[in-house]
């Protein structure tokens, strides 16, 4: 495809013909021509608006941008109803690229029960691997928005699933073949597999039905990096028991391989969250299947504490994500 904006004939056969899901919420959705979405919400319903780029990975590109965009908002107690997309691509790419994007997009927007309502879709020489922004709108009833900084001292600290999850797979697919060097595929089938946990929605309407203080869904700078931001934006002290945050085996093998740490891994379908009975929330988690975990309590003061036995370590602001340095 040439640089610049792709041809009518392109949009409309490997982009606009891929979208299916829709919303009686839209109103105005993507088409041709349409520089804008209109949605139209109920009289005691609020807009809610994210949007985050994918730029750690290429691999499986579509799929992550929307499950990480309909985390956002999932963590702030909304509904997801659409999404608005940039697809940006690199000089010499070819359609079946942009058409496979577009297909990993929907497959994820008819999982969530979202619609593409809109977007712009240009090859440029500004990016040297396709670039795919997503900004999401959700819909929450008023006076049930979650914020993170809604965590309080005496709050339980909860976390759904395990830590990793989004930057085992990535590394698993995108390092196969050094990987298969120690470790037998069904091993790294299994890591590269962890995709399908990415979506925190479900914990995420089981923790606003039970009443959760805050969440934060965990991503660049792995569970260290959610909860330092967690304590910060609510202006709390934290007691984490380190040895109580769920890992998964290929998480830890996969980390060891390439001398990273899986604290520090981006952590896509891991929620983290504070209650102030966390015991019931673990249970109702439990309920619908989802596994869950108190980690620790939330303090007064500033002191955010990781135990291990015997060590007592302080947490520091995020840093890079570990991913980077892998691929």
């Amino acid at each position: 495809m040439k640089t610049g904006k792709v041809p009518e004939s392109v949009l409309k056969r490997s982009v606009l013909r891929q979208i299916h899901t829709r919303r009686e919420e839209v109103l105005l959705g993507a088409g041709v021509g349409e520089d804008c979405a209109a949605l139209k919400l109920a009289e005691d319903e609020i807009f809610v608006i994210s949007t985050d780029p994918i730029t750690g990975t290429a691999t499986d590109i579509g799929n992550l941008a929307i499950h990480i965009t309909m985390n956002d908002l999932a963590s702030s107690g909304a509904e997801p109803v659409g999404v608005m997309l940039t697809i940006l691509l690199p000089e010499g790419s070819e359609e079946s690229e942009l058409k496979e994007i577009m297909g990993q997009i929907e497959k994820a927007c008819a999982q969530g029960k979202v619609q593409i309502i809109g977007g712009h879709t240009e090859v440029t020489k500004a990016v040297n691997q396709p670039l795919v922004n997503v900004c999401g709108v959700g819909k929450a009833r008023e006076g049930k928005l979650v914020s993170t900084a809604g965590a309080k001292p005496g709050d339980d600290i909860l976390v759904s699933k395990w830590i990793g999850l989004e930057g085992t797979s990535i590394i698993a697919k995108e390092k196969e073949q050094e990987l298969a060097g120690r470790y037998p595929m069904h091993f790294i089938q299994k890591a590269q597999e962890f995709d399908q946990y990415l979506s925190v929605l479900p914990e995420a309407a089981a923790a606003v039905r039970m009443g959760v203080s805050a969440m934060h869904d965990v991503t660049e700078g792995g569970i260290f990096g959610a909860l330092w931001e967690l304590a910060e934006s609510s202006g709390i002290g934290l007691e984490i028991d380190w040895k109580k945050i769920p890992v998964k085996q290929e998480t830890i093998e996969v980390c060891e391989f390439f001398g990273i740490n899986p604290y520090e891994l981006i952590s896509s379908g891991c929620m983290l969250m504070a209650a102030p009975d966390g015991n019931a929330l673990t249970r109702e988690l439990e309920k619908e299947g989802i596994h869950a975990v108190i980690i620790g309590k939330a303090t007064e003061g500033n002191d955010r504490v990781l135990l291990n036995e015997e060590e007592k370590r302080f947490l520091e602001p995020p840093k890079t994500d570990e991913l980077y340095k892998v691929v």
